[in-house]
């Protein structure tokens, strides 16, 4: 999947007006994602994604100082997406899930199970059933 094709994705599903929301969205779901796996579940699924929006997930381990892996629930996950996307936390559980679908899309599942299995259940209802679920 090319980039252009995961933001129209992704803003297709998450019903966003324009590409702007739809790439703030992406980042904001993705860094966070980031965040909260393995560091190197974080680069498995980056590479698998477009460039553009794998660097989401790698950007974390980088730049935020505190690499990866942090132990945060729902809510916390919920509330760094809406601060990123500067947005309310019912419209970004509704983003996140969006982007997730997206990924899943994407990977065409492949990594999604493991992502899942590395995530609280809490908040593995972000991410779509897929066959494990």
């Amino acid at each position: 999947m090319r980039h252009e094709e995961f933001i129209g994705q992704v803003q297709d599903r998450a019903r966003l007006g324009g590409w702007g929301e739809a790439e703030r969205a992406s980042r904001a779901t993705l860094e966070t994602l980031g965040e909260r796996v393995p560091e190197g579940l974080a680069d498995n699924l980056a590479a698998q994604l477009p460039h553009e929006i794998g660097e989401h997930l790698r950007r974390t381990e980088v730049y935020g100082g505190a690499g990866s892996g942090e132990r945060f629930d729902r809510h916390g996950f919920i509330e760094r997406v809406a601060i990123r996307a500067g947005t309310d936390e019912a419209k970004a559980a509704f983003l996140a899930r969006s982007v997730l679908s997206v990924v899943d899309d994407a990977t065409q599942g492949s990594i999604t199970a493991k992502v899942r299995h590395a995530l609280p259940p809490d908040i593995r209802d972000l991410l779509p059933a897929g066959s494990s679920g």
